[in-house]
């Protein structure tokens, strides 16, 4: 029945209409956020807004955002405004608001504002998204799986996955082919998390393709429409949880709960006790809980699943695609992958061939080498924090209002030629321990800073210093023509990837 016009057609456009302009207005109006706050800002478009275009770009988010650094920067600002969608974002540039925000007024910056949906996709409430008292309760029960005591148990398992790294990559030369690099050091490195976190022999360089990578790059990847999906569950929280948008893809959250689920019934049934992170889990499901609303509660087997799901992701994907840059990096640098060589060879003989957790810090070079790599490849190349109360800016006339999500662009700190001179560049020595010292606190942070530091840091440097080792050690390694120079970023990974992968020549040294 026509109610505006004689027809229900002619009605029903006009309401379209009528409904577009309004959404325009509102959006033209959200558009004048910094504006009205006088902060320098990145002209929006609609609807996407100023990070919009990334859906289509050859860069990644992080990028993207290190060259709007880099362009605010250059312009002497101490800020800039951006949006994603309709929703405002803070980008601080100078570096004392940076330290201000990650630590020294951390209490309002405790969340990093990721979306989650603890209702409808649970394995998506883990402790990188969880906010407030229950992460802060959370964390402070799981900082002991990564003690030394712990790193030590788990450190002769993570070389006996090196070995089985060492034995693949013999038998693929024998071949004559170039290698895809990612593909080897992502199967060690889910070999090294399904032992040490879930206590499973994934045996990837036997199986590959096995439930566990495939799963693992498809959290890693992700398509074109479930970015944008991203992006409007990240604008509004409450509006995507009302409409019971997950995070996570459900046959990967079927498989990681049907694993755990049968892991932990058998670990109870038969009483059996492992010196692992599931079992540290376990006990916080039936003994030691942490606390919430000043009240304790006990893991439930959902949550259970949402941080072994985490622990899993991050120790597969952000170490194995580490260990590919690096070895990029020495391919391109020969000299610098024979000096770290020497040193290795040098290290395997005073020590009569055997690696362990005490000695390994020995090889001082090979950590430069990798961190240096951090620096140029930072597997979350941004950080991301919310505003939980408003907050004055230390020297400026700006509060940032309560709710405003913050982003710190690391690839614009850790190429900004005022903390690293010629940045571009590949050189360990920036990190010596005369040259260390010079590095300006809060300019490099490949794992954060603060309270929220990677609670897995060490675990993922030690699997990383492991595996490199036992590579180098056996085998030298040379660009192949099939890896596209200068790397291209992929924009539908949530780490830093590369788009074609990283083709290496590989001999025996």
């Amino acid at each position: 029945m026509a109610l505006i016009t004689n027809s229900a057609g002619l009605d029903f456009l006009a309401i379209v209409i009528v409904v577009s302009i309004g959404v325009v207005t509102f959006i033209k109006w959200r558009f004048q956020y910094w504006a009205k706050l006088n902060v320098p800002y990145i002209q929006p478009t609609i609807p996407f807004g100023t990070l919009g275009n990334l859906l289509w770009s050859a860069n990644t988010l992080g990028v993207t955002v290190g060259h709007q650094y880099k362009e605010g920067k250059k312009k002497g600002y101490k800020h800039l405004g951006l949006f994603t969608l309709n929703l405002p974002l803070y980008m601080p540039i100078d570096l004392d608001i940076i330290k201000s925000i990650m630590s020294k007024d951390f209490n309002y910056f405790t969340d990093r504002g990721f979306y989650f949906n603890e209702k409808d996709d649970p394995l998506s409430a883990h402790l990188f998204s969880l906010e407030g008292e229950k992460w802060k309760s959370l964390r402070s029960k799981l900082t002991p799986t990564f003690t030394s005591g712990k790193m030590k148990i788990m450190f002769e398992t993570q070389v006996d996955c090196a070995k089985q790294l060492v034995a693949a990559l013999d038998y693929a030369i024998a071949k004559r082919k170039p290698v895809n690099i990612k593909n080897y050091s992502s199967s060690y490195t889910i070999d090294v998390i399904g032992a040490c976190v879930f206590g499973i022999n994934c045996n990837s360089f036997k199986n590959p393709g096995n439930d566990f990578q495939k799963h693992g790059k498809r959290i890693g990847v992700q398509t074109t429409c479930e970015m944008l999906k991203f992006f409007a569950a990240f604008s509004n929280p409450s509006v995507a949880r009302s409409l019971g948008i997950g995070v996570f893809p459900k046959e990967t959250t079927d498989f990681f709960m049907n694993i755990i689920k049968e892991t932990v019934a058998f670990r109870e049934k038969t009483n059996e006790i492992r010196k692992d992170f599931l079992q540290v889990l376990i006990e916080l499901k039936n003994g030691a809980g942490y606390y919430e609303g000043g009240r304790e509660n006990h893991l439930t087997i959902k949550e259970l699943a949402a941080q072994s799901l985490l622990f899993f992701f991050a120790g597969y994907d952000t170490s194995s695609t580490t260990m590919s840059f690096a070895l990029y990096e020495l391919s391109e640098n020969p000299d610098v992958q024979e000096q770290v060589r020497e040193e290795i060879n040098s290290f395997y003989d005073n020590h009569d061939g055997n690696i362990t957790y005490e000695n390994i810090k020995e090889m001082t070079y090979l950590n430069q080498v990798i961190e240096e790599t951090l620096r140029k490849y930072p597997p979350l190349p941004m950080l991301n924090r919310k505003c939980v109360s408003n907050y004055k800016v230390p020297n400026c006339n700006l509060t940032i209002e309560k709710g405003t999500n913050v982003i710190i662009p690391l690839c614009g700190l850790h190429y900004d030629p005022e903390y690293f001179p010629n940045p571009e560049k590949f050189d360990p020595e920036r990190f010596s321990s005369e040259n260390k010292k010079n590095i300006i606190p809060f300019s490099y942070m490949p794992f954060g800073e603060g309270p929220r530091l990677c609670i897995g840091m060490r675990f993922g440097l030690m699997q990383t210093l492991i595996g490199l080792s036992l590579l180098l050690k056996n085998f030298k390694f040379s660009l192949n023509d099939k890896t596209k120079v200068p790397l291209q970023m992929s924009s539908l990974s949530i780490v830093l990837s590369v788009v074609g992968d990283i083709w290496l020549n590989v001999e025996k040294v």
